[in-house]
């Protein structure tokens, strides 16, 4: 019998740590649920509990990126199903407007509908934004930089890539132009009879009953006042020449670079005795059909114009396609207007300036098509796991519908051919809207399955049995009362050696 060292004490006091360490785990885990919390629990299950962990939130925050990258999509295409009816009914409008029933004052009246309709597409178009970013304007579009300001309505399908491409401009498109002779009229001559025409709008001069000289257009009947006739039959024609898609103006010089743009370099001066009338066609290219015919010699000497002028045609502008483009690509102008294309649908379209030519002087425009712009949106929970959404303007000026006037004499036919191409192009971005929708859709499901998946892996890694870890909690509980109970009579042991000192 030994009373230094109490053996048994230190046995049951040993047993006691140990069942408690063990029912403190235990509580630990039954406390949180948590089988592993912290490093020592297990260490290689806490490394890879922390990185799904991340992994989770990252794939829950990915999900609602992607319902709110179809929160945006839906918000523009939204207005684009409100663009396309708009341009369902200025179509219609342009079909009733290419009927000849018609006269210029109805005319007038169905294109102010048509432009009020155009100023409210050019709204939507500015005024659509989600969290105040603007969706339809083409800041949400691949970005095209030019080596030069006189090239606009630069349009890119999917199918181009991003890198440099050039092309050199070798002529200009022009105008159709027709220009008379010096005016032969004189100061309070008699306005001859006669009819001049300017592509088919005819303006008619004849007497009255009272033998006044009358000048009619379009049904409509002017009484031509003494010492106004020259102002007024002017002024008729030209009111004619702009439904003949004509610019009509007085000019004294020949062609040179004081004159407008739209007046093919001249100068134009007021009309009178000595000035020419110079017809310029409002449009470019060889489509830029012009004809002024008059049927007496008199009332074209007066005009200071032959009895016949034209027809004349413009010109296209012509150019050579260089770095960037395959062998195979190929383009097409009509008047300023330029579309190339290639294999896989490659299609590059743009309008060029008068005056590039000359500007360039045999130098290359140069195309840097770059993937700045679109709105990309982070669908995944790593780095890199993106995904980009090309939103193209929808403005008028990128749908070509800036131009239309149903009031000239081919302007509704025309209008019908243009306003065709913008719905066709308004429904392939909306196709392509609805793609893009579609995917994100896909994708919130297959993050929404991901995480879910993922959720219950790292449950079977981190979560505690709750009923294993109630048996474990109850079974030490009870060997920790034992071990207590055990380690109270071990400590009595020492009083027995008193016995034998009696």
């Amino acid at each position: 019998m030994k009373i230094n060292h109490n053996m048994s004490a230190v046995i049951a006091n040993n047993r006691l740590l140990r069942n408690e360490n063990t029912l403190s785990d235990a509580v630990e885990r039954l406390s949180s649920g948590l089988k592993i919390n912290k490093a020592s629990d297990d260490a290689a299950g806490m490394a890879i509990a922390s990185k799904m962990h991340a992994q989770i939130k990252g794939l829950d925050q990915a999900s609602q990126n992607a319902s709110d990258g179809v929160s945006v999509l839906e918000t523009a295409d939204g207005a684009m199903n409100e663009v396309t009816a708009m341009l369902q009914r200025m179509r219609e409008l342009s079909v009733q407007a290419a009927n000849g029933i018609y006269t210029q004052e109805e005319l007038e009246a169905i294109q102010a509908e048509v432009s009020s309709l155009t100023e409210e597409i050019d709204r939507i178009s500015t005024d659509t934004e989600f969290n105040t970013m603007k969706l339809l304007d083409g800041s949400l579009d691949q970005r095209v930089y030019l080596n030069t300001r006189n090239i606009d309505r630069v349009d890119i399908s999917d199918a181009v890539e991003a890198k440099n491409y050039q092309i050199t401009v070798t002529q200009d498109a022009t105008h159709s132009e027709n220009i008379g002779l010096p005016v032969g009229a004189a100061p309070g001559q008699a306005v001859p009879e006669g009819k001049v025409s300017i592509n088919g709008v005819d303006v008619q001069i004849t007497k009255d009953s009272e033998d006044r000289p009358v000048i009619k257009l379009d049904g409509v009947e002017t009484l031509l006042a003494p010492g106004q006739e020259m102002e007024i039959v002017f002024e008729t024609l030209r009111y004619a020449a702009e439904i003949g898609e004509v610019n009509l103006f007085a000019t004294a010089d020949p062609p040179g670079t004081n004159g407008p743009e739209e007046n093919a370099g001249y100068e134009a001066v007021p009309f009178g005795p000595g000035t020419r009338l110079a017809f310029v066609s409002e449009r470019y290219g060889s489509s830029a059909e012009m004809i002024i015919t008059c049927d007496n010699q008199d009332l074209a000497d007066y005009l200071g114009i032959p009895t016949k002028l034209g027809p004349t045609y413009g010109t296209d502008a012509e150019l050579t396609l260089g770095d960037g483009f395959t062998q195979q690509a190929t383009y097409t102008c009509d008047g300023r207007d330029v579309v190339v294309t290639d294999r896989n649908g490659f299609k590059l379209s743009f309008q060029l300036q008068t005056g590039l030519a000359d500007e360039m002087q045999g130098d290359p425009v140069n195309f840097e098509v770059t993937e700045i712009g679109t709105m990309t949106l982070q669908i995944g929970a790593n780095e890199n796991q993106t995904m980009d959404i090309r939103i193209p303007s929808i403005s008028a000026k990128a749908l070509y519908i800036d131009e239309v006037d149903v009031c000239s004499i081919h302007g509704a036919d025309r209008a019908i051919g243009t306003y065709d191409k913008a719905i066709a192009k308004v429904g392939e971005s909306r196709s392509r809207i609805g793609a893009y929708q579609n995917r994100l859709e896909y994708a919130v499901s297959s993050l929404d399955a991901t995480e879910e998946n993922m959720t219950a892996a790292l449950s079977r890694i981190e979560d505690a049995d709750m009923a294993e870890e109630m048996t474990t909690y109850t079974q030490y509980n009870v060997l920790t009362q034992a071990a207590t109970s055990v380690l109270a009579q071990a400590n009595d042991l020492p009083q027995q050696a008193l016995q034998l000192l009696q």
